[in-house]
């Protein structure tokens, strides 16, 4: 016999895919929101337009001018995740759960994003970090919407190559060097699965799922 009992929705998730330009990020972001069956949306296209302006004259970005971009990046999500809810909110109203009252599915979104710095990904947690201070530690509230980076790992060698091979990307090859001076090896930082940029897409992705699902679980 089915029990009528109240449903409790699991609390939404942002995934950012992230690494320097030419890991993959936008292929894998996709691919990853496809199975976790999430909407995908591209950090590029939330850029003000002087950015991109900026970029493709062959400048690489400042502190100042990334700092609204990735705070865009994390108002998009929070909007994204909580028309979810609302909407799953209202599909279960009157409904029946299963035999264990949860929720089927996690919901939530992927992005691509580079998040090169610690302050950067710190923004996109929800810290509220003003200036960009990677000590701050005031976040939102847990259940708001957690934040985990899938962070895709490659040898220069191995990007500059594949980003001289591309067309019609505002990224110039000649600043893969800044990214790579301006990154901050997230390994070890809570919320961070790795991956390989030289495995397949679907290897990335089934790497990337289990310990996403590990994450997810000891969430409760």
């Amino acid at each position: 016999m089915a029990i009528e009992t109240t449903v409790t929705q699991p609390a939404p998730v942002l995934i950012i895919a992230m690494g320097v330009s030419g890991t993959g990020k936008s292929t894998l972001g996709a691919a990853l929101a496809a199975a976790l069956n999430m909407p995908y949306i591209d950090g590029d296209d939330l850029h003000p337009r002087a950015n991109i302006d900026k970029m493709a004259a062959g400048c690489p970005l400042t502190d100042a001018d990334r700092e609204p971009w990735l705070r865009e990046i994390r108002k998009t999500a929070e909007r994204v995740t909580q028309e979810q809810k609302q909407h799953k909110g209202r599909a279960q109203n009157g409904t029946t759960a299963n035999g264990n009252g949860k929720a089927t599915g996690t919901p939530g979104v992927v992005i691509a994003c580079s998040a090169l710095k610690r302050a950067y990904r710190d923004v996109l947690r929800g810290v509220d970090v003003g200036t960009g201070d990677s000590n701050a530690t005031e976040r939102a509230p847990a259940d708001s919407l957690s934040t985990y980076f899938v962070f895709i790992e490659g040898s220069r060698e191995v990007l500059m190559d594949r980003m001289l091979k591309r067309s019609g990307h505002f990224m110039k090859a000649t600043m893969l060097d800044s990214q790579l001076n301006t990154l901050e090896n997230p390994t070890g930082e809570e919320g961070v699965v790795v991956v390989s940029m030289e495995d397949s897409t679907a290897t990335q992705v089934e790497k990337a799922m289990a310990a996403l699902k590990a994450s997810f679980d000891a969430r409760g």
